[in-house]
């Protein structure tokens, strides 16, 4: 027997899109390529809404 949830299931879509921080493991936060916290860029987040980490859940900000 399967499971109701797997009939609607579907594989995560990989993103093309190039972003531009990346995830510290030491601060634990988004930083820029430049060293500052993602989450102070305010043309940065004006542009994407938001600096969603991928380092877990998809649903964790860091701002």
């Amino acid at each position: 027997m399967q499971p109701f949830a797997l009939n609607y299931a579907r594989p995560a879509v990989d993103s093309e899109a190039v972003l531009p921080y990346v995830y510290d493991s030491g601060l634990q936060l988004n930083v820029l390529v430049d060293g500052r916290i993602a989450a102070s860029d305010a043309a940065l987040l004006r542009e994407l809404g938001t600096t969603t980490s991928t380092a877990g859940s998809k649903t964790h900000f860091d701002d």
